[in-house]
């Protein structure tokens, strides 16, 4: 269920004064100016959570907001967050840095230095907002990749403008489980966008960003029985071909890796008491298995003992 944060049940006189409130709620501890608008001014964020990650959509008129060094101090929130543009020109400055962003362009900025981001009109952004710590261990150098923008129009930044647009749109439909790991899909696909701008040769990051992107759209529709490779290439607007070449250095299939999550997922429900009364073909049709005989045969396989022995196996007093 998402969050929403709006100017619209607002007085106007207290209009800026909540989005202020509403925008440190929302993100970490800012100063927030819109001098032009006064009581006229509108905005609003709509928030959703996904395991560490948060997505926000942000629709506003024009505005300057600030990370200073006195609120840091005051508040040492740790956070790098993520600015995609889809309507109206967003300016980030950071460690010496200016970024603009049009639409479909994205940029990382960290809450632990100082930062301004000045919108000279309407806009809208997507802003993902990720732990601090885990991100630098993944980011090579994340202090000098702050306000670079990076174009959605091709690479590991199209694909998560992509990504990200789906995810928006579907957030409420996801599973926890799913969402878990949608987050982590999200997070890699961010750190194959930032460091295509690594000084240093890097191998590309496009196949392994593709490959994320379709495990994430995949995981959002494990318990669809009709998912199908050609389904997925048509969701991301590429061929099937490109979908293949993206797991072409991976041990399995696209269809392989579908199989194995769904029965990873069917295996963690036996295990669940909560789902103790629930039947073996009912566990097995909820996430996608349409033949009962066909799945006891691949669980089998994959886990060296059937549903029901391992069911058994974790009955109280057993």
């Amino acid at each position: 269920m998402s969050r929403v944060l709006t100017t619209d049940e607002v007085d106007p006189s207290d209009r800026l004064g909540y989005w202020t409130d509403a925008v440190c709620d929302a993100y970490v501890q800012l100063d927030c100016a819109a001098p032009s608008h006064g009581p006229d001014f509108t905005g609003e964020i709509r928030i959703d959570s996904l395991a560490s990650l948060e997505l926000s959509r942000v629709t506003s008129d024009a505005q300057r907001v600030r990370r200073t060094p006195s609120l840091i101090t005051r508040s040492a929130e740790d956070y790098f967050l993520v600015s995609i543009q889809i309507q109206g020109v967003g300016i980030l400055s950071q460690d010496g840095r200016q970024a603009v962003l049009s639409p479909g362009d994205f940029a990382l900025y960290d809450s632990t230095r100082p930062y301004e981001l000045r919108f000279p009109d309407r806009f809208q952004q997507f802003v993902l907002m990720l732990p601090g710590p885990p991100l630098r261990s993944e980011l090579r150098g994340a202090e000098g990749l702050t306000a670079r923008g990076i174009p959605g129009s091709r690479g590991a930044g199209h694909l998560m403008i992509e990504m990200i647009t789906t995810l928006a749109d579907t957030v409420d439909e996801l599973e926890p489980a799913s969402a878990a790991a949608v987050a982590q899909s999200v997070e890699h696909i961010v750190v194959a966008g930032l460091s295509a701008l690594n000084d240093s040769p890097a191998p590309q990051p496009e196949p392994a960003a593709r490959r994320e992107q379709v495990k994430a759209h995949a995981r959002a529709r494990l318990r669809d029985p009709g998912l199908t490779v050609a389904e997925l290439a048509a969701e991301l607007h590429t061929s099937v071909s490109t979908l293949h070449r993206a797991f072409s250095t991976e041990p399995y299939t696209i269809s392989e890796w579908i199989w194995s999550q769904r029965l990873d997922n069917v295996r963690a429900d036996l295990c669940d008491p909560m789902h103790r009364n629930r039947t073996l073909t009912e566990l097995a049709f909820s996430w996608g298995f349409v033949d009962a005989s066909h799945f006891s045969r691949a669980f089998r396989a994959r886990f060296g003992c059937s549903p029901r022995e391992l069911r058994a196996s974790f009955r109280p007093g057993t």
